[in-house]
């Protein structure tokens, strides 16, 4: 299993992300808000809002939601601050370099929640640019390889303008350039393949290798970093060895 979906299962396991249904929600209609507001309301033309509302379906988010943040997206629905979308830049122990997504109503608020969770766990925020050069934004999708096996799986992304299809044991991720996504969106689409993931992610170009220990410290720096309301992701270029994803499951 690749290091990043064994990361987010035992996430998933461990109930550190999301514990509560209604901070799933508040992530799920930010990400509606920022489709509608970026492609327009109608999923039939924005994949983007098509994959957000197929995900806030999956987690059982009332429909009622969804239909207000779409509102809110396209301006028919004035309620609550203006929502944008900021990436910072720092590093983590050990010299590890992360990219934090976030979506916020108060970037004040953002910033100071982010700068301390970097602080207080030996790490820093760095200037725009200082660390992004080491990552590439790419397609990216997760799905049950119960839904397509890898053998069809990798037939449909090649042909798609896929880079990469990854075998990683209970699902099946695709990679590729930017561009793919729609693509790549639509092949799925058409064999009724619904991801667990769908979206535009940071990948580092070259990962660095450290101690179990030193790992650990990392990956508790992200557990904090995603735990905050307004981040939405977190990438960084630290190689998940087997033995640092036991410990991990293990803690």
């Amino acid at each position: 299993m690749s290091g990043h979906s064994h990361w987010a299962t035992i996430r998933r396991k461990k109930g550190a992300q999301d514990a509560k249904r209604g901070a799933i929600f508040t992530r799920l209609a930010k990400e509606i808000v920022l489709a509608a507001r970026d492609g327009g309301g109608d999923p039939g033309t924005n994949v983007r809002l098509e994959l957000a509302i197929d995900r806030a379906r999956a987690q059982n988010m009332p429909k009622d939601n969804i239909e207000r943040a779409i509102r809110r997206g396209t301006g028919d629905d004035k309620e609550g601050g203006t929502i944008e979308e900021i990436t910072f830049e720092g590093y983590g122990p050990h010299g590890a370099a992360l990219m934090v997504d976030c979506v916020t109503d108060n970037r004040n608020r953002t910033i100071a929640e982010v700068r301390h969770a970097f602080s207080r766990s030996g790490g820093n925020m760095a200037e725009a640019g200082a660390v992004g050069w080491q990552f590439a934004r790419k397609a990216y999708f997760s799905f049950p390889s119960s839904q397509l096996n890898y053998d069809k799986s990798f037939e449909l992304a090649i042909e798609a303008g896929a880079d990469d299809v990854i075998d990683a044991g209970e699902s099946i991720e695709i990679i590729g350039p930017v561009e793919s996504f729609k693509t790549i969106s639509d092949a799925l689409h058409a064999k009724d393949v619904t991801p667990e993931e769908a979206g535009l992610r940071m990948f580092a170009k070259q990962e660095i290798d450290m101690p179990t220990d030193a790992t650990l410290q990392v990956m508790r720096l992200i557990e904090t970093l995603e735990d905050l309301d307004d981040v939405q992701d977190v990438y960084h270029n630290v190689k998940l060895s087997d033995e640092a994803l036991a410990a991990l499951e293990a803690e």
